[in-house]
C-alpha cells in the first residue's frame, strides 16, 4: 500500500489501490490486465448484489445534500413541481414548523389532483403529531397510512418499525436520507438551537423506479396494495447520468445491509469512514472493523459527543475499546446531534440512508439506503468527512488504557429542541440497546469475552434489577407471577391465532421478505452472468440489466 498523502486541512488521506467493484464502463489496462480486471469487476460485482440482494443500476445522476438546509428545500422544490404522484415516507412527521409546512405543500398538490401518498410510522411519530394534524391532510385528498400499530395478536410486532425516509415524485427523481421531518432537524436560529447534522441523496434516472418499488413494499404492509400501474417502468426512465447505484431497501429477516455492511469491511483495502447516530456494533462486525484496521485500512468512526439517547450513547461508548485497541480510530461530534448514516470506502464506494449500525436496524427495521459506486461521489463524500471532522474531538486509550478524549471537550449548554419535546428517533434502536446489555451480561457470566472497565457500569444496572426482581419475587410472589400468568396467556392466544389464520389461508400468502431478497438477488445474478459472457450475445443483457434483474 502506498504511502499516505495529506490534504491542505492536515487530514491524511491514504493511498494504493482498491478491491471495490468499479462501475461498468471504467476503463482498463489493455491485454491480460484488462480481462482480469474485468473478471475482478464481476467477482465483486457478483458478491455486492448477492450481499445486498439488490442489483447495479446504471444511468443515474446523484447529488450529495448535507443538512436540512440543503435537504428541505430540495424536496420542497420537487414537490413543488409533482405532475402525477408523490410518494412521502418518513419515520417521524411531526406537527411543527417544519411539519406544517410540509403538510401545507402536500395538501396544495393533493387539491390540485396529484396522486400523494404519505406513509408515516406509528412509533416514531407517536407523540408528535396529533390526530387532527392527519385527518386536516386527509380531507385535502392526501392518502396517509400509519405503519404498524400495536395489535393484540402480535405481542412483540411492535419492535419492527418502519425506519426509512424518502421521496418520489413523478417517478422522475427520488430522494433517500436520514432526516425526518421536524423543527430539530432544520434548528432556530432565533433560539440558538443549531440543526442536527444529517445527510441526504437525490437520484434521478432509472434507479428512480426502485426507490418507487421499496415505498410500495412498505405501502403494502400498512393496506391494500399499491396499483402496478402507478410504479414506474425503470425501462421507461432515461438515463440521467453515469453513477451507478443499488436500492438497499431492507425488510425484518433480510439483513441486507447488514451483510452489504460486513463485505465493504472486508473489502476495503486503503480507507473505510464511517459516520453512525446510534452505533451499538455487534461482535461480527466489530471484528470486521477490527480486522481491517489491523491490515493497514485506515478504518474512522464519526459518532455523536452528545446524544438524544444517553443509554445508546452509554453503550456505544463500551464498546470503543476493542476497536481502539485495533487502530480504529474514533472521533465525537461537538456539535448538535449528530444524525447522519453515511459510509465512504476507497475513494470509490459510498453509502448514504436510514440504517444505524446496531442490529435494530440490521435485523427489526425496513430501512432504505443506496449504496453508490462511483469515484466523483465518493470524493463528495470524503471532503464532507473531513469536514466534519474538524468539529469533533478524537477518542483516544490513555496511558492508563482508559478511554479519553484527545482534548479536553467543554460542556456546552444547548437550548432544548424546538417542537414537543418528545425525541422518539432514538426509539427504533431500544432493542439493540437491550441486546447489548444481555451481551455483556452473557460475557461476564460466561467467561467468553474480555470486558473492559466502561462496561463496568452496565454490569452493574444490569447487576441491581436482577436483584430487585429477586427480592420482589421473594417477598411478594403475586406481583411477579400475575403479570407473568397475563404475558404467557397473552402470548398462548396470539399464537393460537396466527395457528389459525396460517392454516385457513393455507397457500394464499404472497412471499416472505427473505424469499423476494433471495429472488431478487438470484435475478441479479443471472443478468451478471449473461452480461459477463463474450460476443455479441452479452449486449442485450448489459442493455436490460436494470430491468430484468427487478422482473
Amino acid at each position: 500500500m502506498g504511502a499516505p498523502a495529506q490534504n491542505a486541512s492536515g487530514v491524511t488521506r491514504p493511498q494504493g489501490s482498491s478491491v471495490l467493484p468499479a462501475a461498468r464502463g471504467a476503463g482498463g489496462a489493455p491485454g491480460g490486465r484488462r480481462a482480469g480486471g474485468a473478471a475482478l469487476r464481476f467477482v465483486a460485482e457478483h458478491a455486492f448484489t448477492r450481499a445486498a440482494g439488490a442489483p447495479l443500476v446504471p444511468g443515474n445522476a446523484v447529488r450529495l445534500l448535507r443538512d436540512a438546509g440543503e435537504n428541505f428545500p430540495a424536496w420542497q422544490d420537487a414537490i413543488a413541481a409533482a405532475r402525477e404522484s408523490v410518494f412521502f415516507e418518513a419515520y417521524i412527521f411531526a406537527d411543527d414548523r417544519v411539519g406544517r409546512q410540509f403538510a401545507e405543500l402536500l395538501a396544495e398538490k393533493a387539491r390540485a389532483g396529484v396522486r400523494v401518498r404519505v406513509l408515516h410510522d406509528w412509533l416514531g411519530g407517536l407523540g408528535e403529531a396529533s390526530p387532527r394534524f392527519w385527518r386536516r391532510l386527509s380531507d385535502a385528498g392526501v392518502e396517509v397510512r400509519t405503519f404498524n400499530p400495536p395489535r393484540l395478536d402480535s405481542p412483540i410486532g411492535w419492535m419492527g418499525r418502519d425506519h426509512r425516509k424518502s421521496v418520489v415524485v413523478d417517478g422522475r427523481v427520488g430522494f433517500v436520507t436520514g432526516l425526518c421531518v421536524a423543527e430539530r432537524w432544520a434548528g432556530d436560529a432565533a433560539r440558538g438551537a443549531e440543526p442536527w447534522r444529517d445527510t441526504g441523496v437525490e437520484v434521478r434516472g432509472p434507479a428512480v423506479a426502485d426507490l418507487a418499488r421499496a415505498f410500495a413494499q412498505v405501502w403494502d404492509e400498512a393496506g391494500a396494495p399499491l396499483p402496478d400501474e402507478e410504479l414506474p417502468d425503470a425501462a421507461g426512465i432515461a438515463a440521467a447520468g453515469e453513477v451507478a447505484l443499488r436500492v438497499v431497501a431492507s425488510e425484518p429477516a433480510t439483513s441486507g445491509v447488514f451483510r452489504l455492511d460486513q463485505l465493504v469491511a472486508a473489502m476495503a483495502r486503503r480507507s473505510l469512514w464511517i459516520t453512525d447516530a446510534y452505533f451499538v456494533g455487534t461482535a461480527a462486525y466489530v471484528q470486521g472493523l477490527r480486522a481491517a484496521a489491523h491490515d493497514g485500512v485506515d478504518v474512522r468512526l464519526l459518532v455523536p459527543g452528545d446524544s438524544d439517547l444517553g443509554l445508546v450513547k452509554r453503550l456505544s461508548v463500551a464498546g470503543y475499546r476493542p476497536l481502539l485497541e485495533a487502530g480504529v480510530r474514533i472521533f465525537e461530534w461537538n456539535g448538535p446531534m449528530l444524525h447522519a448514516k453515511t459510509a465512504v470506502a476507497d475513494g470509490r464506494w459510498g453509502r448514504v440512508g436510514s440504517s444505524n449500525l446496531n442490529l435494530s436496524s440490521w435485523l427489526a427495521n425496513w430501512e432504505l439506503d443506496v449504496a453508490i459506486e462511483d469515484e466523483g461521489f465518493a470524493q463528495r463524500m470524503e471532503d464532507a468527512y473531513e469536514e466534519d471532522l474538524g468539529r469533533a474531538t478524537e477518542i483516544v486509550l490513555d496511558a492508563r488504557r482508559r478511554v479519553q478524549p484527545v482534548r479536553p471537550v467543554p460542556r456546552q449548554r444547548r437550548p432544548r429542541p424546538p417542537g414537543r419535546g418528545r425525541r422518539r428517533e432514538g426509539s427504533a434502536v431500544a432493542a439493540a440497546g437491550a441486546l447489548r446489555i444481555g451481551n455483556a451480561v452473557g460475557a461476564a457470566l460466561g467467561g467468553y469475552r474480555v470486558l473492559g472497565p466502561t462496561e463496568a457500569r452496565l454490569l452493574a444496572v444490569a447487576a441491581v434489577v436482577l436483584l430487585a426482581l429477586g427480592a420482589v419475587g421473594v417477598l411478594w410472589p403475586r406481583v411477579t407471577a400475575t403479570p407473568l400468568a397475563f404475558l404467557c396467556g397473552w402470548l398462548g392466544v396470539a399464537l393460537v391465532v396466527r395457528a389459525w389464520r396460517l392454516r385457513r389461508r393455507g397457500g394464499q400468502y404472497g412471499r416472505t421478505a427473505v424469499e423476494r431478497s433471495a429472488e431478487e438477488a438470484a435475478a441479479a445474478r443471472r443478468v451478471l452472468a449473461r452480461a459477463a459472457e463474450p460476443g455479441p450475445a452479452a449486449e442485450p443483457a448489459r442493455a436490460d440489466a436494470g430491468r430484468d434483474a427487478r422482473a
